[in-house]
This record gives C-alpha cells, sequence and structure tokens, in this order.
C-alpha cells in the first residue's frame, strides 16, 4: 500500500500540532510506523488520503454502531444544519434526548448533556462530592475516564499505551484524593474503604473495560460493589462512554443488571459527534446548578446539530433490538475464527469478548486486571497490527485498546478480516 500523502500530512502536522495528532494514541508510537489521515468512511471501510481502503474495527472508538455515515444519520444532521450549528439556548431536542435516556437507561432519571466523555465524568466526580460532602474517590487501575485530573492516577488508554500513568501537572492534593485498586477485587475495595473511613464520595468504574483492552468484570464483582456502596453511602458511577448503548440498549447495567447511582455516557448519543453526558437518581442530579449548588456549564452543551444525529441513532437502536444479535454473532464469528487460528499457530493468547467488543492479548494470563494487562506483549500485538494494516484491516494502534465492531459488518467483511488475520499471526 502508498502511504505518501499520509507521511508527507504527518510531517506538515509534527510543525504545527504536539506529536502531530490531537490525541497521543492517533501517533502509531505503540505500533510503529505512520498515523494515517482519513479522508472519509462509509459502512464499514475507512478510505485515506491516499485513497486506501480498510475495514474499520475502531469505528471511532465505540460510537459508530451502525456503521459510518448511516442514512439516518446523515439525514438529521442535515436537516439539524439548516436551521444553524448552535444556539447557545435551549432546544426541543435537548428535550427530547434526555427524556429517551431516562426512558432506556435504568440508573438516569434526569440527566445533563456535556461535550465529551471527559466532561461527564468530571462532572460525576464533582456532583458526587457535593452531595456526599466527601473528597476522595476511589478509580481503578487501568481504567480510563478522560484526562481530568483526577483520573490520570494509574490511567488506562493512551496513558497506559505510553507508560506514563500519572501525568506531570496533576497536583499532589489532587493524587492524594485519588484512590486506586485493582480491577475485580473486591478485598481492595474493602480495605481502602476500611482505611479511609467516610471520605470516600465515589467508587468510577468501567463497568466492562475497554481502555485496558476489554477486560470483563467477574462474576459478582459489580454487585459487590454496590453492596459496598449502599453500606457505605458512597455513589456508584459507571462510566459507560463505551459501553452505553453498545453492549446493550441499557449499556452494561441492563447487561449485568446492576444499577449504579450515576451514570457517564459519551458520542454515541451524537452519532458520533462530539457529546457527552452524565445523569443518575433524582435527589443527586438535583444536586446541579440552577437548582443546586454545585456549579456545571456548558455552551455548546446540547449542540442542536449532536442530539439530532444522537436522536436518530438511538431511536433506531431501540426500533430494531435485532441489531444487537446480529452485531453480537458477527463479533462471535470473528473471535471464535481468529482463536482457531491462535492455535493452530501455537500462540499463547487470552481472547476476552462481552457483546460487540474484544482484546486479544498475546499473554499466557488470563487477563481481568491493570496487572495482568501489563503481561501482554506489546511487540508481538505491534507485528500483527502492521500486517492486518496493510491487508486492508484498521485495528486501534494499543494492544491495550478494545476493537468495537459495527452492524455494517457482514459475513464477506468477516472472511477479509480472518484472511488478514491468518496471514498476520505469521508474522509474530
Amino acid at each position: 500500500m502508498d502511504f505518501s500523502k499520509s507521511k508527507t500530512l504527518f510531517r506538515k502536522a509534527n510543525q504545527f500540532i504536539p506529536g502531530g495528532v490531537n490525541s497521543p494514541v492517533r501517533a502509531f508510537s505503540a505500533v510503529g510506523g505512520n498515523p494515517l489521515f482519513i479522508k472519509r468512511a462509509k459502512g464499514a471501510f475507512l478510505y485515506d488520503e491516499d485513497g486506501n481502503e480498510f475495514v474499520d474495527l475502531i469505528n471511532s472508538w465505540g460510537p459508530m454502531i451502525l456503521g459510518h455515515a448511516h442514512p439516518i444519520v446523515e439525514e438529521a444532521v442535515t436537516e439539524a444544519l439548516a436551521t444553524s450549528a448552535s444556539f447557545g439556548a435551549p432546544t426541543a431536542r435537548e428535550v427530547e434526548m434526555a427524556e429517551l435516556i431516562c426512558s432506556i437507561v435504568p440508573s438516569v432519571e434526569k440527566v445533563r448533556m456535556v461535550n465529551s466523555g471527559t466532561e461527564a465524568t468530571m462532572s460525576a466526580i464533582r456532583i458526587a462530592r457535593g452531595y456526599t460532602g466527601r473528597d476522595k474517590i476511589i478509580k481503578m487501575e487501568g481504567c480510563y475516564h478522560g484526562h481530568g485530573d483526577s483520573f490520570l492516577i494509574a490511567a488506562g488508554s493512551g496513558a497506559l499505551t505510553f507508560g506514563s500513568p500519572d501525568s506531570p501537572g496533576v497536583t499532589k492534593g489532587t493524587a492524594k484524593d485519588t484512590l486506586t485498586a485493582a480491577f475485580n477485587s473486591l478485598p481492595a475495595i474493602e480495605k481502602i474503604i476500611e482505611e479511609n473511613k467516610d471520605q470516600i464520595a465515589a467508587i468510577i468504574l468501567e463497568p466492562v473495560v475497554g481502555n485496558m483492552g476489554c477486560v470483563i468484570p467477574q462474576p459478582g464483582y459489580l454487585q459487590g460493589l454496590r453492596k459496598l456502596c449502599d453500606k457505605h453511602r458512597i455513589v456508584l458511577i459507571f462510566d459507560e462512554v463505551m459501553t452505553g448503548f453498545r453492549l446493550a440498549l441499557g449499556g452494561a447495567q441492563e447487561l449485568y443488571d446492576v444499577i449504579p447511582d450515576m451514570t457517564t455516557l459519551g458520542k454515541i448519543i451524537g452519532g458520533g459527534l462530539p457529546v457527552g453526558a452524565y445523569g443518575g437518581k433524582k435527589e443527586i442530579m438535583d444536586f446541579v446548578s440552577p437548582v443546586g449548588p454545585v456549579y456545571q456549564a456548558g455552551t455548546l452543551s446540547g449542540n442542536p446539530l449532536a442530539m439530532a444525529a444522537g436522536l436518530s441513532m438511538l431511536r433506531y437502536l431501540r426500533q430494531n433490538p435485532s441489531v444487537y444479535d446480529e452485531i453480537n454473532s458477527s463479533t462471535s464469528s470473528l473471535v471464535d475464527g481468529i482463536q482457531q487460528q491462535l492455535h493452530q499457530a501455537g500462540l499463547n493468547f487470552t481472547l476476552n469478548q462481552v457483546g460487540s467488543m474484544f482484546t486479544l492479548f498475546f499473554t499466557d494470563k488470563e487477563v481481568v486486571d491493570y496487572v495482568t494487562a501489563k503481561t501482554a506483549d506489546a511487540k508481538r500485538f505491534a507485528a500483527y497490527f502492521q500486517t492486518m494494516l496493510h491487508e486492508g484491516i484498521y485495528l486501534p494502534p494499543s494492544q491495550y485498546e478494545a476493537i468495537f465492531v459495527s452492524a455494517a459488518i457482514n459475513d464477506q467483511i468477516i472472511d477479509r478480516v480472518l484472511t488478514a488475520s491468518k496471514k498476520a499471526l505469521k508474522s509474530v
């Protein structure tokens, strides 16, 4: 494949943008080579500036559950754009979106729109602190909740990819109030709570982790967290920026039948446009200004284009529940095929899958937390990634990111991915 235009654009980008990218993992630093500059996308495919076609297994890190440029989303955005891109004032679509989210997500009785997943998680933590009158939070090692200061302690995603989970610029005071525990370990949580009695405002986690690769909650783990939070009057926050409306219409909390006190949501409620939301119990959400004392604001919150796109996508998913069976089946076909190839190649691996999310870890350890995720062979993954890329398959450029499958995939595309994977495994 010819990547000359992408290489030229990356050289130019480095003159004006730190690292040449606007989000670190895009730089391909963990897998080698230069990042691709994407020109357009349609359905299950991406097309770069050099005209190369790729099967997209990132799907904008999750929200493109129907595939790219879906007609119902395009139509909704076009219609909204004709009335202006932004007002900075309330719109009917915001009310419709809020009502729809509250009717679908089990934990949400009221919801506030923001502009990103990071804004959603930052706001949720602030509300939890204001509501409880406590300062400390517990997060799980390897879970990523955006780039807010409180979360860059033992973080996942790009921070884990680049080996620097604690970022300079985060103050000692902030770090002191952020306590970390191993994912899937209830004893670790119990110990922290006991050592910080009546000081914990919230526990925040990805109920199914996507940001150290796909890591699955073990039986009883989420239920145990719910009981601990009830016992100690701690706000339980599920970060469903990746899992919301993807693992089930009502997210991971519906799938596992565990209801948090608050939920954060991301790009999928905007059909892939920049947007986020946080919501939860009425008594907690009524602490938000202007009705309550905790301040949070945003000029572009509830942006009409994002609301229009999100409403069209979520209504489609609600009206067509078979999408979930189809997309999960396609993902399982991919996972089963790759697993057979790995066995035939005699390679050590762990394949974690929940619904339409999965990760191949090159390790002989069961991956259940941050420590076991770090045992994966990142160099072996990089070799696999590069061959897949040259065979026209676009994977997340990091061992520690989940793959997201869209409803646009079909049997022919699955065969194409598996053919490429068979070749790629010979290179590792």
